[in-house]
């Protein structure tokens, strides 16, 4: 079981940047791949990031390459998503998900567990 706790939402303005945090429970996050999604209003829920289990591979959706980074810190049980320069179009709840270690995923279904999210506000 593995709970998680998204941090480091709020309102920036368009070409600012945020650090969200996904702090997790239990003493095997170390073997979970994990994601970050984000579902803006009146849309589904999108994939954004994926890092695996030991940090060597990562994958970001083209919408935020450049822009946003997925790291992790498996000693502070955390993973992170910077964003730079940041849009408008950016503006969603974020959420951060993991699943047993394997091959990245962008599905949705796929991911085991889930955080209650951040709201992002980036305003036009």
């Amino acid at each position: 079981q593995v709970q998680l706790v998204e941090s480091g939402g709020g309102l920036v303005q368009a070409g600012g940047s945020l650090r969200l945090s996904c702090a997790a429970s239990g003493r095997t996050f170390s073997r979970y791949d994990m994601g970050w999604f984000r579902q803006a209003p009146g849309k589904e829920r999108e994939f954004v990031a994926a890092i695996s289990w030991s940090g060597g591979s990562i994958y970001h959706v083209d919408s935020v390459k450049g822009r946003f980074t997925i790291s992790r810190d498996n000693a502070k049980n955390t993973v992170y998503l910077q964003m730079n320069s940041l849009r408008s179009e950016d503006t969603a709840v974020y959420y951060c998900a993991a699943r047993r270690g394997g091959s990245l995923s962008i599905t949705i279904a796929s991911y085991d567990y889930w955080g209650q999210g951040t709201q992002v506000t980036v305003p036009s």
